[in-house]
């Protein structure tokens, strides 16, 4: 009881702040940074797909899309979420990346991992 008590009280009084709220808000909604680079993957996957999917294409094309899914998902690993609503977005798009087996790469978790570590 005495945890949410103070839990209460430290709440109160950052409320009381006048900031707290909208602060609060901000960290929970992911960042404009991390929102283009998840759609930037989207429209680089939607590319590879149609490459591959495409009558007369050429094997180039196809590397190359792929070559671009695959920076733009590593741009995803590799960014540092900070805030709250960074770390849920990028922790659940990353997740529908591995439920299609996609995220499969010694570069993914590499990044992933140092996108964790704090610069000192």
């Amino acid at each position: 009881m005495l945890f949410h008590s103070g839990c209460a009280v430290v709440a109160s009084t950052v409320a009381a702040n006048g900031h707290s709220t909208k602060a609060l808000r901000r960290d929970r909604q992911p960042s404009n940074d991390l929102f283009a680079l998840i759609e930037a993957h989207k429209a680089a996957y939607a590319a590879f797909g149609k490459a591959v999917h495409k009558k007369g294409s050429h094997s180039r094309d196809h590397i190359e899309a792929g070559r671009e899914e695959e920076r733009a998902l590593l741009a995803i690993c590799a960014y540092r979420a900070v805030k709250q609503g960074d770390r849920l977005a990028k922790a659940r798009y990353l997740l529908e990346i591995e439920a299609r087996g996609e995220l499969d790469l010694p570069e993914h978790m590499q990044a992933l991992l140092r996108s964790t570590m704090w610069k000192t």
